[in-house]
């Protein structure tokens, strides 16, 4: 019980930065002309990400080194920074989404795997041929959600006022996404058998702790799946 409150805190936790982030991000962009904040919180992710990449590559000492770099150049760019935010979430909100879209589409073409497919792959073992044109499927709906993200918000940000912009980018993206992943469960509960269903923590905990091998894969299974293989 302690386990499951200190998870359901964790995760309320995390929920209420997120959207501490984005009210934030949203008011630096669209209610102020000249913000260090909404650079600081621009930049924020992406130095966090190349920062833990950087210290757990082979390559340490290189890439912090560069990081060090990078940041004295920020330093010295950092008024022109806090005049142009709106650009900083431009470039992050686009260039994320179009990477996202080529990531899964991608994966679509050249005999490769879905990426949702792969996923798929290590809850529940090699797919069946049910769940794996569903999950083919899944997979080119979220290429071609990203798309039109990066669309949207390529169109709002030339022809729209930059409020409106950010709203749709920093407000409305998280519950987009997530209502994204509703539909998906949805359709996913009709369409798939039950034992080869499986929800987003499925997901999110196979895909960062992958079995070290096909024989641990098959051990993961549950009783039901294995049945439903057979």
């Amino acid at each position: 019980m302690k386990l499951d409150f200190a998870r359901g805190t964790h995760r309320v936790a995390l929920v209420c930065v997120v959207v501490a982030w984005a009210v934030a991000a949203h008011y630096t962009t669209a209610l102020v002309e000249t913000s260090s904040w909404g650079a600081l919180l621009g930049i924020a992710p992406f130095a966090f990400v190349a920062a833990t990449f950087a210290w757990h590559s082979p390559l340490r000492t290189v890439l912090l080194a560069l990081l060090a770099f990078a940041a004295l150049g920020l330093a010295l760019l950092w008024p022109t920074l806090a005049r142009n935010v709106g650009w900083m979430y431009f470039i992050q909100h686009v260039g994320t989404n179009a990477l996202l879209g080529i990531a899964f589409g991608r994966s679509l073409i050249g005999g490769r795997e879905p990426m949702c497919t792969r996923v798929a792959a290590l809850i529940h073992g090699a797919p069946g041929p049910v769940l794996a044109r569903y999950t083919r499927g899944v997979t080119l709906a979220w290429a071609l959600f990203f798309g039109l993200m990066t669309m949207v918000s390529i169109a709002l940000f030339a022809f729209g006022p930059l409020d409106v912009w950010s709203a749709f980018a920093n407000l409305l993206t998280f519950p987009l996404v997530a209502l994204m992943f509703a539909g998906e469960y949805v359709v996913r509960l009709r369409v798939l058998p039950p034992e080869e269903r499986s929800g987003i923590l499925d997901a999110v905990r196979a895909y960062w702790q992958p079995p070290a091998n096909p024989a641990l894969a098959a051990s993961r299974r549950t009783p039901a799946t294995r049945r439903g293989h057979r």
